[in-house]
C-alpha cells in the first residue's frame, strides 16, 4: 500500500524508505531513524545518515510504529512538526522535507490509553486512516497475490514461470494466514522451491 502511494504521487520520483521499527532494538532506533556523529557512542566509529536524511524529498515508511520508543516517539513527533532532525551526538539541526507514512498491526487508541504511545503522535499520523484487511478477509486477492509471487520469485531465481493447480489455489484460499501476505509469500516461495513444473493441491498439503 505505501509503494502504491508513493508512486501514485507527486513524490513518484523521489526515494521511499522503509524501516521495521520492531525489527530495531530500542537503544539504536534514533541512530536508524536520525543518524548519528562519530564517537557519539561506543560503536559509532563513523558518520551515519539516517532514514529520514535518506528519505529527504520523498517518502519514509515506518513499519510497526506501535513499537517504537518513547524517546523516538517524542523526536518523529518533532520532525514531522517542525521539519527538522538532529544525528544522535549533534548540535545541529538539519531540515528534513519527508512524507511519513505509518503501519501498525496495533489498536494505537488502546496504546495511548496504557501510556506506550503519544496522542499527539497519533493525531499528527493520522491525517488519513486506511484500514487494510487481514489476508482471511480478502481471500478473494489470493489468487492475484500467488501470480505476482510466482512471477517475482520465478524471475529472482532464474527458473521458468512456474504453473499452480486451481485446486492447489483453493487450498491457499482456505488456510488461516495469522501471518498475512509475508506468509503468504514465504509458502509460494517454498512450494516454487519444492514442487515441479506445476505446483499441484498436493504440494501445498505438504
Amino acid at each position: 500500500m505505501a509503494r502504491w502511494i508513493q508512486g501514485k504521487s507527486n513524490r513518484s520520483a523521489a526515494p521511499l524508505v522503509e524501516v521495521n521499527c520492531a525489527a530495531i532494538p530500542t537503544e539504536l532506533i534514533e541512530s536508524e531513524l536520525f543518524g548519528h556523529e562519530k564517537g557519539s557512542f561506543t560503536s559509532a566509529i563513523k558518520q551515519r545518515i539516517g532514514k529520514f536524511e535518506s528519505a529527504n524529498g520523498g517518502t519514509l515508511f515506518l513499519d510497526e510504529i506501535g513499537d517504537m520508543s518513547a524517546n523516538a516517539q517524542a523526536k518523529v513527533l518533532r520532525a514531522l512538526q517542525e521539519g527538522k532532525i538532529t544525528r544522535v551526538g549533534a548540535d545541529k539541526d538539519i531540515s528534513v522535507d519527508v512524507r511519513v507514512i505509518a503501519a501498525t498491526n496495533k489498536d494505537l487508541l488502546k496504546e495511548v490509553e496504557t501510556k506506550n504511545f503519544r496522542l499527539d503522535l497519533y493525531h499528527r499520523i493520522g491525517v488519513i486512516i486506511i484500514h487494510v484487511p487481514s489476508l482471511n478477509d480478502r481471500n478473494d486477492d489470493i489468487p492475484l497475490l500467488v501470480e505476482k509471487f510466482l512471477n517475482d520469485i520465478c524471475t529472482d531465481y532464474g527458473t521458468a514461470l512456474k504453473a499452480i493447480e486451481p485446486a492447489a489455489i483453493k487450498l491457499l484460499q482456505q488456510y488461516n494466514w495469522t501471518g498475512n501476505i509475508r506468509e503468504l509469500r514465504n509458502v509460494v516461495e517454498r512450494l516454487v522451491i519444492l514442487s515441479g513444473k506445476t505446483i499441484t493441491e498436493e504440494d501445498v498439503h505438504t
